[in-house]
């Protein structure tokens, strides 16, 4: 027994040992691909001396003799720090992430390959002006830089994700750049999947109950819409649950996110120190690393600082000393599905005004690792791409003998958005800034401005022309064989709603509507947010000047205005009826529930019950008032739809038939919904948090998930490359964190702010920054998450275009010499 004991302990010890050793060895060249930032390069395709001197917070400040040479150096630091970031992005837009990882990502190369983004970016290559070309290829020449000295070096292959994968990393090209500038654009449009799902409510609901639960936001000029079914006669297929494309690999996914952004001003009459405030916080969905990469680049007209995007050679939110500049979805309508008539005797033809027309077809391969390659057919019409049926549930409002294509904005082939960028940093003053803004063409944006003089809003990108006979104004899926159904090209720029230097000197924008003006020059019909501008409205009212400080407690405000709101609809006949029912009854703990929602506030602070209870709540009661009349639709609406509930529990209209169960002998009253609706949300929150009430934590279920996109869901690894932080705020407060709202787990926070910066023209370089975890995209890297702290408390760095304060705590120089200076 004892030398099977000492035989059993040797073979333990040696295994032990030999984990030890993997260890080290996997560690030793998975660390051999964290950049030494005090290197000095000797580097083709510079023409001077480069100095990229990172702060203490890893920020790259760049300095250089031209401009192209900064940019230059701005690709290396990316490739640097983000280059599998970049190339998975890259992939995405090219419809081929199926040679890396095989058939689970199928779908959304199918997806893009009918976009043709990456195409069309080739395309748009020759559309920028000369300055933006020069840009893009330095740009592209730095990151190959890094590429080539990767492999030159054995540098652990750029980046540890690399070792799992055999794939070669292809050189950077320009159009990669503007590749992801409409990646971008699909991740902040919204349009299409508003399109489908109203037309499929229309299917199933009257008119009148469509609208209560797809309301129009308050104001003039909204027509009234006929039923999907007399614009396009069925039969259409039986509803079911909607099959969502997502890439799982990607930061950017096909489910959009686009309801969440953030930017105000305030003039210099406005600030307390005599100069002009700007704070913006744009929302996507969080990822390891972040979307966003701080920078600071010393242009040949001077320094610009702020938010990159990995893969762009451009500051796109940010400032210099002359002027700040933020951006916010515009939610303006620059989709349109139309519903196209296959010619049943050839169906390679389909309808148009003018007769039968042959569809545009070409092949396309889509190589997959570990299986055959698959071929499909890309077919597009006079409209836009042919979709099919099993993306976004456009099967659902398709009839047989049909297809669905999309006209989109960010369908150009001549782009211009990259060079609207570039001349943005350039800009001097608000009216170069304005200008500048001709050249974006989508994603559409709220380009907020600030100069030392004042302030301005400029909504930027294209706005395409509508017949003001068009069926359905753009709001569902239309006939496309119908003239008037059809764009007429884009408004002039001139169009585009414009306020400079408005009388009470400050501007905001929470996605809120923004005009309110006669279709076709409404911008849109759905909005982003109708409940945010309230509490925003309300900060800035209640003080006459404003400063720094002032704007950052506005960014990190957690009070729901929604709750507020519908707490005391909702609950108007529960709050304090009856006596103290028993201990451990279901009575007992609805009264607890309610008495601490009685006494709440709205704040959604992490370390509260109420908001816990106000979501599941509002959750389950929303359920309860649609899934008897919707059913499986129901589970499209998997966040609270505010207005709605509202409209219900007002009667506004008759709103409040929905609080009666259609299958039910009994009529049930809003009161009993709302009684019924809280008891299961207190069932599911005891068997999830216990039966303390006063315990239960909304930071607990509330956790910002920052997961690495390839490896989050990798046994064991997941643990140390995701980012898991308890966090306030909700759906519908300022300081934002979007709900999963589905799933065990539906009060996640999976999107917000992952950048916020606040600019003071007082004094430019109290200006201050934060990002959601850190530069690098190296889980070794001890910057691969040490923003995220800050970021989870509300704090944020200072970032100066002092260059001796970028070098005062420097945790490096990185010296890039011409090649040629080596002779």
């Amino acid at each position: 027994m004892i030398v099977v004991f000492r035989w059993l302990l040797r073979i333990f010890t040696g295994l032990v040992v030999l984990a030890l050793v993997a260890t080290l060895i996997g560690y030793y060249f998975l660390s051999r691909s964290l950049p030494d930032y005090n290197e000095s390069f000797r580097i083709e395709g510079l023409s001077g001396p480069v100095e990229i001197v990172r702060n203490d917070a890893n920020v790259p400040h760049i300095f250089g003799k031209t401009d192209e040479d900064v940019y230059f150096a701005l690709g290396f630091a990316h490739a640097q720090d983000r280059l599998w970031q970049m190339v998975t992005m890259r992939r995405t837009a090219q419809g081929r992430l199926s040679e890396v990882f095989g058939e689970r990502t199928l779908k959304i190369d199918e997806l893009m390959r009918r976009y043709d983004l990456y195409g069309l970016a080739q395309s748009s290559v020759e559309a920028q002006d000369p300055e933006t070309r020069a840009a893009l290829e330095a740009y592209a020449r730095g990151v190959n830089a890094w590429i080539a000295e990767v492999n030159a070096d054995a540098r652990g292959r750029g980046a540890p994700e690399f070792f799992l994968f055999s794939n070669e990393i292809a050189v950077w090209r320009p159009a990669d750049s503007i590749a992801l500038i409409k990646l971008m654009a699909l991740q902040l449009s919204s349009h299409l999947q508003s399109e489908v799902l109203r037309a499929r409510a229309s299917l199933l609901l009257p008119d009148a109950r469509v609208a209560d639960l797809l309301p129009d936001v308050p104001g003039a000029g909204v027509i009234a819409l006929p039923s999907y079914a007399s614009l396009v006669p069925g039969p259409f297929p039986a509803l079911r649950k909607a099959e969502h494309v997502e890439d799982p690999l990607s930061p950017f996914h096909t489910k959009s996110l686009s309801g969440a952004s953030n930017a105000w001003a305030a003039a210099p009459s406005r600030s307390a120190a005599g100069g002009s405030l700007l704070a913006n916080d744009p929302h996507l969905g969080f990822t390891a690393p972040s979307i966003w990469y701080l920078a600071r680049l010393q242009l040949s007209l001077g320094g610009v600082i702020g938010a990159t995007l990995p893969g762009v050679p451009a500051v796109l939110l940010g400032r210099s000393n002359r002027l700040g500049w933020a951006l916010t979805s515009a939610y303006l309508d620059d989709q349109d599905i139309h519903i196209e008539e296959v010619n049943p005797e050839n169906h390679e033809e389909y309808r148009t005004p003018d007769g039968w027309k042959r569809f545009e077809t070409r092949r396309s391969i889509i190589k997959v690792k570990d299986a055959r390659p698959i071929t499909i057919t890309l077919r597009w019409t006079d409209n836009g791409p042919v979709l099919p049926g099993t993306h976004y549930d456009l099967a659902a409002i398709t009839p047989p003998g049909h297809v669905a294509s999309l006209s989109w904005t960010a369908l150009s082939p001549a782009d211009t958005s990259m060079s609207a960028a570039v001349r943005l940093m350039k800009a001097a003053s608000i009216d170069e800034a304005i200008e500048a803004g001709r050249l974006f063409v989508a994603p559409a944006q709220n380009l907020m401005l600030a100069d030392t003089q004042g302030v301005a809003l400029q909504t930027v990108g294209a706005m395409p022309r509508r017949d003001p006979a068009h069926q359905s104004k753009g709001r569902m899926p239309s006939p496309g064989w119908i003239a008037g159904n059809r764009w007429q090209g884009t408004f002039p720029y001139e169009e585009n709603p414009r306020v400079v230097t408005p009388e009470t000197g400050i501007l905001g924008n929470t996605n809120n509507k923004t005009v309110d003006r006669p279709f076709p020059l409404h911008v849109s019909f759905d909005w982003g947010d109708t409940q945010r501008i309230q509490r925003w409205l309300a900060l800035m009212k209640s003080r006459e000047v404003h400063t720094r400080e002032s704007f950052i407690e506005a960014q990190l405000d957690t009070v729901s205005p929604t709750a507020r709101n519908l707490l005391p609809l909702v609950a108007a006949d529960l709050w304090f009826t009856g006596e103290a029912a028993p201990e451990g009854t279901p009575e007992r703990l609805r009264q607890r529930a309610l008495a601490l929602l009685a006494e709440w506030n709205g704040e959604m602070n992490e370390h509260l019950p109420e908001p816990l209870i106000y979501m599941a709540w509002m959750r389950a009661l929303q359920d309860r008032l649609i899934r008897d009349e919707l059913g499986p639709l129901a589970d499209e609406f998997d966040h609270l739809q505010p207005d709605f509930v509202e409209r219900v529990y007002r009667n506004t209209g008759g709103a409040s038939v929905w609080c009666d169960i259609i299958q039910s002998a009994a009529t049930e009253s809003c009161t009993d919904i709302a009684r019924m609706a809280l008891d299961d949300a207190l069932v599911r929150l005891t068997e999830d948090w216990g039966p303390n009430v006063e315990s239960w934590r909304w930071g607990d279920a509330h956790q910002a998930t920052h997961d690495h996109p390839t490896l989050g869901q990798v046994p064991v690894l997941r643990y140390f490359v995701n980012i898991r932080q308890s966090t306030s705020g909700g759906d519908q407060t300022l300081m934002r964190g979007v709900t999963r709202g589905t799933g065990p787990n539906p009060d996640e926070n999976v999107a917000g702010a992952g950048y916020r910066g606040v600019y003071d023209f007082a004094d430019p370089d109290s200006s201050v920054f934060i990002t959601s975890t850190g530069q690098s995209g190296h889980p070794l890297s001890r910057f691969y998450d040490n923003l995220g702290e800050l970021w989870r408390r509300g704090e944020y760095i200072p970032m100066s275009l002092d260059p001796g304060l970028a070098r005062a705590a420097a945790v490096g120089i990185t010296h890039l010499e011409p090649a040629a200076a080596a002779d």
